[in-house]
């Protein structure tokens, strides 16, 4: 019998445990997780908050700790892992009492996920001033919603989680300023063309959009009051902070090799430098098809991936990753932005010479009653090699499917010169008979 400890339940830790248990009888599962309960489907916590969902925060969690018990993991909750002995193959850990607990390993797999990260500014530890990540955090501004008192919220930060929070503090009727050092929302995902699009989309839902500011300091006597910028300074009653994360690596620092941002560097069986260690999720690197190298992408689904291939490595069935490709989607007062790969920021900043090709129509024919939107997409490829880098679509309408094709074409780096005659279906009832994707495809240079 081999003996296996997990460090973190949550999307990459549920996953690894699943494969291990639902295909090997010789492995024990031990899981340290800090959290009172597992697999909190911390996505959609702004759907929670902004009522776009039943209000039972139980559908959040997609399985429990008597489901793994069940199943044979020994599991144990609101337990905080303070010290991994990697010689000697020892996890020592604290629970909520104080007693310490200490299990040994054959194998150890970390799934320690991200941390927010703490802008050190004066004011942090005011009262109403928020992440928006665990359970307990949702709980807690979802609660805030609830209170009168609770009349302007400042969100720092317009990546995804800003950008969602933002819609959900305006859809439970507060004011919302949304604030970052960039000059648009959602700046590491997609290029300017579609940015426009989706501040346009904020500003008339009523969104107060402070981009190129810098937050310099929350001000308060005990709870917030007003947030203060290298621009101005803001009343407000209630601030969420929504800057980045960083990799949960501190069990592993100065044994293991970690990446640039501090991600334990892994291989395409996600193991670390150290052989019988395994790194999943949002603590680890994944292999990046577009860029053909080792990167850091937080996505859920890379760590549900990554613990389904440490899982069968562990039981001793040889798997390699395929790579990702960071695909990704947003929906915000119903306008859907979706991507995959490099946009052409990221392309030109890794050192390609990216080329693109942009095309713009309606989803479907103008003659069809009922929906139809248009529909933005931008390509954007290897001058040099023609391959396909990755994509990007914009509409109302739900184009979220289109997405996976160019998925796979950055994953078998497909040309540009390919799609342009791929077989795509046509029906009135679903799209062109010159679709966007061959337009976009067939004016490439």
């Amino acid at each position: 019998m081999s003996k296996v400890v997990l460090i973190g339940a949550n999307h990459a830790g549920i996953a690894f445990t699943n494969t291990v248990l639902g295909n090997s009888k010789d492995t024990e599962v031990v899981i340290f997780e800090r959290n009172p309960r597992v697999s909190y489907l911390g996505c959609g916590t702004a759907l929670w908050v902004g009522q776009q969902i039943e209000n039972n925060p139980d559908n959040l969690f997609y399985t429990s700790l008597e489901a793994l018990e069940e199943k044979g993991a020994k599991v144990y909750v609101e337990t905080e892992v303070k010290h991994v002995d990697f010689a000697a193959k020892t996890v020592t850990a604290v629970d909520r009492d104080g007693a310490e607990i200490k299990e040994s390993y054959d194998k150890l797999v970390l799934a320690t996920g991200s941390q927010p990260i703490d802008p050190g500014i004066p004011g942090m530890e005011l009262e109403n001033v928020h992440y928006l990540k665990t359970f307990r955090e949702g709980e807690i501004v979802n609660s805030l919603m609830d209170d009168p008192s609770v009349k302007r919220v400042a969100v720092v930060g317009a990546g995804y989680i800003g950008v969602e929070a933002t819609e959900a503090v305006k859809r439970r009727g507060r004011e919302a300023m949304l604030f970052d050092v960039e000059m648009r929302c959602l700046a590491g995902y997609y290029d300017p063309w579609f940015t426009e699009g989706m501040d346009k989309v904020l500003r008339d839902n009523g969104i107060d959009l402070h981009y190129g500011e810098t937050v310099k300091e929350i001000k308060g006597s005990d709870s917030v009051q007003s947030i203060v910028t290298d621009k101005g300074e803001y009343p407000c009653d209630l601030v969420i902070m929504a800057i980045g994360f960083t990799p949960n690596s501190c069990l592993g620092k100065g044994t293991l090799e970690l990446a640039s941002n501090g991600a334990y560097q892994v291989n395409l069986k996600q193991e670390t430098s150290l052989p019988g260690v395994y790194a999943v999720g949002d603590c680890a690197t994944v292999f990046s098809n577009a860029l053909q190298d080792r990167a850091y992408i937080a996505l859920a689904t890379n760590a549900v991936r990554s613990g389904v291939v440490a899982a069968l490595n562990v039981i001793g069935v040889p798997l390699e990753s395929g790579g990702v490709q960071g695909s990704n989607g947003i929906s915000i007062f119903g306008y859907n932005m979706v991507s995959t790969g490099l946009n052409l920021v990221e392309a030109k900043k890794t050192g390609f010479d990216p080329v693109y090709t942009d095309f713009e129509d309606l989803q479907k024919p103008g003659f069809v009653l009922g929906a139809n939107a248009p529909v933005k997409i931008r390509i954007v490829y290897d001058k040099a090699t023609r391959r396909v880098l990755g994509a990007q679509l914009a509409s109302t309408y739900d184009i979220s499917m289109g997405i996976h094709m160019f998925s796979l074409a950055v994953a078998k780096q497909v040309t540009i010169d390919e799609l342009k005659l791929l077989d795509i279906f046509f029906l009135p009832h679903f799209n062109q008979p010159y679709n966007y994707i061959t337009m976009a495809a067939l004016s490439a240079q």
